[in-house]
């Protein structure tokens, strides 16, 4: 039951284990153990991890619940993309400072949620 839900999910799970592992690296290497102390590099993988961790929920349960009411198999796959894809560049343009690809993850991120909801609301 529930197998687009349960993909997207698997994949955010280790997008989310990565980015925390990250941020526990970039604390041992600059000893700050709460907060960001200085450190731009700490504050970035904290916010990008945070920033994930702020809309992946939400869209996860549009998809399981558009999933549950019968969604299109097409129509959840595209707002389950634009998530996996959007959290990736988002990111990947917080962690090495690229606005363009920081820019596109949050457009694709807006747009799986306004996806998701319209799968909700119309099926």
């Amino acid at each position: 039951m529930l197998p687009i839900t349960g993909a997207v999910a698997v994949y955010s799970a280790l997008l989310l284990l990565a980015l925390s592992f990250y941020v526990s690296l970039g604390r041992m290497k600059t000893g700050v153990t709460v907060g960001f102390g200085e450190s731009e590099d700490l504050l970035r993988r904290i916010r990008a991890q945070g920033n994930f961790t702020e809309y992946t929920p939400m869209v996860l349960i549009l998809i399981g619940i558009a999933e549950y009411r019968g969604a299109g198999a097409a129509g959840l796959w595209i707002v389950a993309l634009l998530l996996a894809g959007g959290r990736t560049l988002h990111a990947a343009g917080m962690l090495t400072g690229l606005l363009p690809l920081r820019s596109a993850g949050m457009l694709a991120t807006y747009a799986a949620l306004i996806g998701g909801a319209c799968l909700v609301v119309f099926n």
